[in-house]
């Protein structure tokens, strides 16, 4: 449940064409709302794991914050955070960056895997996981096969849309 929570707030990708410039990071489930929500509910209810997912689901979206940034209170309808992989001239002429594209969503997507730093840092923390759950708690291994389909998911992504603007 804790592992889920981590990671759940990312399947709104799927509701991306609702959101402002098709930024699933601007919708409320990128927001600490959901967050604030869970942890009450755990503290209600007296549940340890509840109030443990509410803390992971808000580690999410603070790390969110600083690649792309995300509508952290949502109801401003203002993205906020560092952004480190977006500059001041694409965030003010982003439709113009986004037209570029077939589909809107390519434009973060490359940027994305194309740098180096990202594909290192997910490299690293794959690769601290691992050392921490066979160290820690080795009972747990098979919550790595959670971690390979969200990666399935992100590359067959990032493929798709490859082949999208390929086209």
């Amino acid at each position: 449940m804790i592992v889920l929570a981590s990671v759940i707030s990312d399947f709104d990708v799927f509701f991306s064409k609702y959101a402002k410039d098709h930024n699933h990071r601007n919708l409320i489930t990128h927001s600490i709302i959901p967050s604030i929500i869970i942890f009450v509910f755990g503290i209600i209810f007296y549940w340890p794991a509840l109030i443990i997912s509410g803390f992971s689901y808000f580690i999410h979206i603070f790390v969110d914050l600083f690649d792309w940034g995300t509508n952290v209170l949502y109801f401003p309808k203002k993205t906020f955070g560092p952004r480190f992989f977006i500059s001041k001239e694409e965030e003010e002429k982003l439709p113009q960056y986004l037209d570029q594209y077939k589909s809107p969503a390519s434009f973060f997507d490359f940027k994305y895997y194309k740098s180096k730093i990202s594909v290192t840092i997910e490299i690293l923390l794959f690769i601290l996981m691992m050392i921490l759950i066979l160290l820690l708690a080795f009972e747990y291994i098979l919550i790595t096969l959670l971690y390979f389909l969200g990666l399935y998911f992100h590359l067959s992504r990032h493929f798709h849309l490859k082949k999208i603007e390929s086209s």
